[in-house]
Parts: C-alpha cells; structure tokens; sequence
C-alpha cells in the first residue's frame, strides 16, 4: 500500500497497462436481475449470456434507458460505465471502500451517542436543567438535517471526492472545537456546525457505495451497517475513560477532543492513506470521459482484473463528443436533475400498483417512526442510567458509563447477526425487521420497570442488541425494493422522514420529560412497536432477490 497518496490525482489509462482485453474475451457477468415492477411483482430483467458483442451491450443500454427516463449522451454511457464495473467484479478496491465507507457510518453514530454522553456534565457545569439541556441534541440534529440536504445536492456538483473527503473534515474540526465552547450555547453552535459535516456522511457515503459495486448486494449493505454501533462503542470507552476520572468541567472536554482528533485521523485515512477514485459517472458529467475510463481501468487494475471499457465503446453507444456537441453537464442541469429526484413525476412511480404503492407508504412510516423513537431513548440512555439509584442514592458516574460501555459492546453484534437472518427462509428481511423491532420494544418497556441500575443494564444491553439487527436489515431493504430508477427518490425521502422525525424527538423527550420522566421512554417503545407492525405488513419480501 502506498501510503500518503496523493488525493486530487488525475488518471490516464497509461498508467494501467493490461488491464484492457478486447470485448469479445472480456469477462461478462451476465445475471438474471428481480426486481418489483411497476405493479409490485416480480420483474426479470433479461441478461445475454456468452461473448459479449457491442450488439448485445448496445441492447442492455438500452433496456436500461428506457426504465431510466433520461437518455442524453451522458445517460447511455453512464450506463455503458455501469456495466463494466459490473464485469470487473468484486475486489480489494470495493474491500477498501467498504472500510473509508464504514468510516462515515461510524463517526455518524459515534457523534450521536457522543454528545448524548456529555449531556449529563453540560447540564452540572453550565447550570442548565437536565431537561433543557436536551435541546443541545436538537441542535446536532439541526446540523444533520441541513447537512444531509447540502452534500447530497454537493456532490454532483464539486465531485464524490472533495464531499465524501471533507464532510469528516468539517466534523473533525467542529468537534475539536466544540471542546473549547465557554458556555452551553456555544456548546450547541459547534454541535449543530459539526451537524453540518456529519450529516452529509450517510447520503454520499451510501450512494458513494452503491457506485463502485458491480451490483447492490443486500447482504453486503446489511454488513456496512456494522460499523454504526462500533461507532457507539468507540464513544461510549472513550467517556468512560475521561468523563468519571475527570473534574466536570473537564472530562467532557477531553472527551469531545479526543472524539476530534479520532473523526480528524479518520479524514487522513480517507484523503492521505487510501486513495479514492472519482466517480466515473461525475467525470462523465463533466465531459472528462478519458479521466473516467482510466478511473475504471484503475479498480480493475486495483482488483487484478481486466476491463473491455474504453473511449471507442462509449462512443460507439453513446456518440462521439465531436459529433453530439456538448456532452458535459453544466451546475444548474446537475442540481436540477439531483432535485428532479423528488418531483411529482418521479414520486409517481413509486405508487404504481397497489404492492409498491403500499411498500412506499409503509416505508416512510417505518423511517419516521423510527427516526423519532431511536433518540428518544438513545440519545438520552445516559440521563436514564444516571436516575437509576437505590436507597444508597443515584447511579454512581462511572458505574453510568461502565454501564453504557457495556450496552455499547452487546449491541455490536447485533449487524453481524442481521447479516445472515436475512437469508434464512421464511424468515428473510421481513421476518428479521419485525421480529427485532418488537423484542426492541418490548425492552424499552422492561427497562422503565426498575430502577436498580444493574437491570437496566440488562434490558439496556439487550435492547441494543435487537435494534441494531433492526437497523442493519432496514438499510439494506430500502433500496432493494424501490425500482432502480426510482431508488435515489424512494431511499432519499426515507432519509429525509428520518431526520425530521430525529430533529423532533428532542423536543418531544423535554416536554413529556416534564410530565413523566419515563415518558419519552414509553413513547420510543410505543413507535416501534408500530413500526414492528407495518413491517409485517409490507406485501414484498427481497430475500434472494439481486437488484438491479
């Protein structure tokens, strides 16, 4: 490995001698692809078997623009780029990707729970009620929200890289900084700046993802979701180092710095150890079609494995740059194709037959309950173990973060896990959801039941292990059962619900605080519960199904 790569590199085909082989002897990996059509059903895409012809890859572009809707210059290349990365095959590159990807999944939940550990010593050195204080996580939840809109849109603009680089740099220097605040509301500008970083890591990330593998394997999504709870266990031994064994008013400091420096080292990996490719399909909407092939021929050399793609073949199926007048897509095109993602006439498509229509609407049901009962109890599990006490008094500090500690490591299991339910029949991701999500519930109920801290430890933990089965098999099933040209609308308005619903959770958990301390509680049980439900409910099941 070379390390300390240079990260705004160009590429030229060049630079990757024998990796090229001629179409007729390339490597085709030709698959029978379900996928829900329009009425819900079961839809199998047509594959060609055998040498691959230009006639026949011609045929598949075209199949492919059709469903898509758009179909410029860009378009069919786009496609063309599609399917050689597709016959290159899984490889160390999108190993390593896996590993810079994982990154954003974790440092998203590692913030998370972060700033929900600090609560209880902003609270103490600040003079803020442990009730109000719980606004300084509505303020996170602002930063994700406006982030999330920002580098989705971001990134077609300036370029997978700089957005998929520098959304961690933004966190790690906003949260090095946070650690320095004089006062609570500065405290929460910092976190809600940092937002602004941490937010944009699961859109780009994902569809960053989702553009290098030669398909989107479910099981493989569902494995990408492990490093959301290594988040929340790198946070929780690290407050629980610094918090109790040090003077209030410094051990969240040394906490939120040294979650900075982490979130800054993970920003070096990505920018100056691994070196990411850009995008082909940014390169093309650029007009950089050379840059973009020598990107493809670079993972294949990257893999040990040759391509077929070069400039002649997306010409030939796309037009020549010469003979088409411009190919290159300007900014206002790119924002507003990005934005045409969630127009009337590409929300439409998901409400054709009655299986995908009822699939939609329960899936954004699912995201927004689910949006809004996961920090109701996760991002204030802190404050809930510190009011744990005993005739002796409360919940000692460091037995409250040894506590958290623990049901930080139980739960890391829990993806792992999720990743081979999922294909157990009769069971499958439907099965799997459901069945998580109640027993989830049912411990968020268990846990109001005591106050002795050493039994809420035990459903705390147990809780945590089911919700990240939960979670891990959710983001792996929303973009299986949206069809392909409407997956970016489909996966993007759940996201969208989910933050929404997380910027509200705050605001309920301080009023209904007020009333009941449990309350907010009973409220998270109450929303998966109801979520348990519609996941039984959804009428398409994706087990054993590869999406296109």
């Amino acid at each position: 490995m070379k390390y300390f790569v240079n990260p705004f590199k160009k590429h030229d085909i060049s630079e990757f001698p024998g990796v090229l082989v001629p179409l007729s002897q390339a490597p085709h990996r030709p698959s029978i692809v379900s996928v829900p059509d329009a009425k819900g059903e079961d839809d199998k895409a047509s594959s060609f078997s055998g040498n691959l012809t230009l006639e026949g890859l011609k045929a598949e572009v075209e199949n492919d623009i059709a469903a898509g809707g758009f179909n410029s210059a860009y378009d069919r290349k786009s496609k063309v780029i599609n399917k050689a990365i597709q016959d290159i095959g899984m490889g160390r590159y999108q190993y390593e990707l896996f590993v810079l990807c994982g990154f954003g999944w974790l440092a998203d939940n590692l913030w998370l729970q972060g700033i929900a550990l600090t609560l209880p010593s902003l609270s103490e050195e600040f003079g803020i009620d442990s009730n109000t204080v719980r606004y300084t996580t509505l303020s996170l939840f602002l930063g994700l929200c406006i982030g999330a809109s920002f580098w989705g849109v971001a990134s077609d603009v300036i370029g997978r890289r700089p957005a998929f680089n520098f959304t961690l740099l933004l966190a790690g220097v906003f949260g090095i900084a946070a650690g320095g605040a004089p006062n609570w509301i500065g405290t929460c500008a910092m976190y809600a700046c940092l937002g602004l970083g941490i937010g944009g890591n699961l859109p780009v990330d994902g569809a960053l993802f989702l553009e290098f593998l030669p398909f989107a394997s479910g099981n493989l999504l569902t494995l990408l979701s492990v490093w959301w709870p290594v988040g929340q266990l790198i946070a929780s031994l690290i407050a629980w180092g610094f918090i109790p064994n040090y003077p209030v008013n410094w051990g969240w400091r040394y906490f939120v710095f040294t979650m900075g420096a982490f979130t800054m080292a993970m920003f070096i990996c990505r920018f100056f150890v691994f070196h990411l490719f850009e995008s082909p399909k940014f390169l093309l909407s650029r007009g950089r079609q050379s840059e973009a092939v020598a990107v493809v021929h670079g993972i294949a050399s990257h893999n040990k494995a040759k391509t077929w793609l070069t400039e002649d073949i997306l010409n030939e199926i796309g037009g020549n740059p010469d003979a088409v007048g411009k190919q290159a897509l300007s900014t206002m095109e790119i924002v507003k194709r990005t934005l045409s993602k969630f127009s009337g006439q590409r929300i439409a498509p998901l409400f054709h037959g009655w299986k995908l229509a009822v699939t939609t609407v329960l899936l954004w049901f699912i995201w927004t309950t689910i949006g809004m009962g996961y920090p109701l109890f996760n991002s204030f599990l802190p404050q809930y173990l510190a009011n744990a006490g005993s005739d002796q008094g409360p919940t000692p500090t460091n037995i409250v973060y040894r506590n958290y500690a623990i049901t930080s490591i139980v739960g890391v299991p829990g993806s792992i896990i999720a990743y081979y339910t999922v294909n157990i029949k009769y069971i499958g991701r439907k099965g799997t959801m459901a069945i998580s999500t109640v027993i989830s519930g049912i411990f968020l109920y268990l846990f109001t039941t005591s106050t002795n801290s050493d039994v809420q430890l035990a459903f705390s933990s147990l809780e945590a292990f089911f919700q990240n089965i939960m979670y891990g098999v959710l983001y792996a099933y929303t973009p299986e059962v949206f069809p392909a040209p409407n997956r970016g609308t489909g996966t993007g308005i759940s996201s969208f619900l989910n933050r929404i619903a997380g910027l509200c959770a705050p605001i309920v958990a301080i009023y209904a605080g007020e009333a009941n301390p449990a309350a907010p509680i009973y409220a998270s049980g109450a929303l998966f519960f109801a979520a348990s439900i519609a996941m039984l409910a959804l009428p398409i099941e994706t087990r054993g199904k590869q999406s296109l």
